[in-house]
């Protein structure tokens, strides 16, 4: 028996070894591509620019820019967890967003590659804030649409929570990082020590403007099901379509759709700057 209660001890004391260890190195797990980034060649998208976000709390901010055409809307990107904005600056800098009169400013959060600082939630959402202003500043009144991808869906919903928007456009979003983190540590209790929690499904339960979540059905990293829990905890104005694919082969699929559905809501002087640009 004492050698029972020996090794039950011994699986104890590993146990909380492995938790520990987890909740020391969270924001390392959550932030990956602040920690560990992706290699690539950080060229500027065509259509787009450099520029520098400054946050109020003193980080700057590495972003890719293009003004709309006037009266037509800016799709303000954020990206996943271990990504960067170059990819979706590149995507909404072009077909079909670009034809249509958009513009886009993605940006690299706190402590991302080009940008100063450490990534907290507390930071990112400043980072989306900033990001809002320098829109709302480079294109005086132009209506704004919130995309976000993963971990920058999060961001997203947390920027539309304060701030006036055409609509949240989400892909592979999660309802909140508890969930997200319970698929893959399902055996730890995160809640107990998680510092960012994300809690989307509240912050979006507070919105009025239209919802528009794609889902892989065949995402391992996100699953479906906490892209489902958001689009519940919307209501009504949400609209999710589960498609095949995984967490990033998804990307775009459905841009065409987003763009047509949202541009209905932009004023007629963005039709009027389309047609003279025809």
């Amino acid at each position: 028996m004492r050698i029972i209660g020996y090794g039950v001890l011994a699986l104890l004391c590993l146990y909380g070894a492995g938790v520990g260890v987890l909740a020391t190195y969270q924001r390392r797990m959550i932030y990956p591509g602040a920690f560990d980034p992706i290699p690539h060649d950080g060229a500027v998208p065509a259509g787009t620019q450099a520029v520098l976000v400054a946050t109020p709390d003193g980080e700057r901010l590495h972003a890719l820019w293009a003004a709309p055409k006037p009266g037509c809307g800016v799709v303000l990107s954020f990206h996943g967890n271990g990504s960067f904005p170059e990819e979706h600056a590149a995507r909404f800098a072009a077909s079909p967003w670009r034809e249509a009169g958009w513009g886009v400013l993605a940006i690299a959060y706190r402590g991302y590659v080009g940008s100063t600082g450490s990534p907290t939630e507390t930071g990112l959402i400043e980072d989306g804030l900033a990001a809002y202003r320098f829109v709302t500043e480079g294109a005086p009144g132009a209506p704004i649409l919130l995309h976000g991808h993963s971990l920058g869906a999060a961001v997203a919903v947390a920027v539309g929570e304060q701030k006036p928007h055409l609509g949240l456009y989400l892909e592979a979003p999660f309802d909140s990082m508890m969930h997200a983190a319970a698929t893959h540590v399902s055996y730890v209790p995160v809640s107990l020590f998680l510092l960012d929690t994300f809690r989307s499904d509240r912050r979006i339960a507070q919105g009025r403007d239209p919802v528009l979540i794609v889902h892989g059905d065949d995402d391992t990293i996100v699953p479906a099901e906490l892209g489902r829990n958001l689009a519940a905890a919307a209501g009504a104005r949400a609209k999710i379509e589960v498609i095949p694919g995984d967490h990033v082969s998804i990307l775009g699929l459905r841009d065409r759709e987003a763009e047509a559905s949202f541009r209905v809501k932009l004023p007629p002087a963005c039709e009027a700057a389309r047609a003279a640009a025809r």
